[in-house]
């Protein structure tokens, strides 16, 4: 079970978005609108995972994925969003962002989109690992 926070501009979205996490075995810890205050609050909980939609994918919208990503280093950031295109996922790409959840929601895309992230960074980190321990290995 990962600690989960949902920030985004819209209550039932987040309320929607909330319930497909818990009935997936995750942790709801907080949920919040985009404001500062809002934001300050969600990012003391230390959450494994981050759903952010930041509205438009503008300037302000990818600086609040660039504070995230520096205030939660550790913490799966995922993009929440109705509009995703080859522009607004390459910008989230670029600021850290692990995976994306398509509006309206789609539990088991929703809970797909969160294990295979995971598995893909796990592999990732064991691969890294390895490489690693190889290179230890050839001096």
């Amino acid at each position: 079970m990962l600690k989960a926070v949902i920030l985004d501009a819209n209550a039932v979205a987040r309320n929607l978005l909330s319930s497909v996490l818990v009935n997936g075995g995750h942790e709801v810890v907080g949920d919040a609108n985009l404001s500062p205050a809002s934001l300050a609050r969600i990012i003391k909980l230390k959450p494994q995972v981050v759903c952010v939609d930041v509205g438009e994918a503008d300037t302000e919208g990818l600086a609040l994925l660039d504070k995230l990503r520096a205030e939660l280093p550790k913490s799966l950031l995922f993009l929440v969003s109705s509009k995703i295109d080859a522009a607004t996922l390459q910008a989230a790409q670029q600021r850290g962002v692990h995976g994306f959840i398509v509006k309206p929601f789609n539990s088991v895309a929703v809970l797909t989109s969160i294990r295979n992230t995971i598995l893909r960074i796990a592999k990732q980190q064991r691969a890294a690992v390895a490489e690693g321990q190889g290179e230890a290995g050839g001096d």
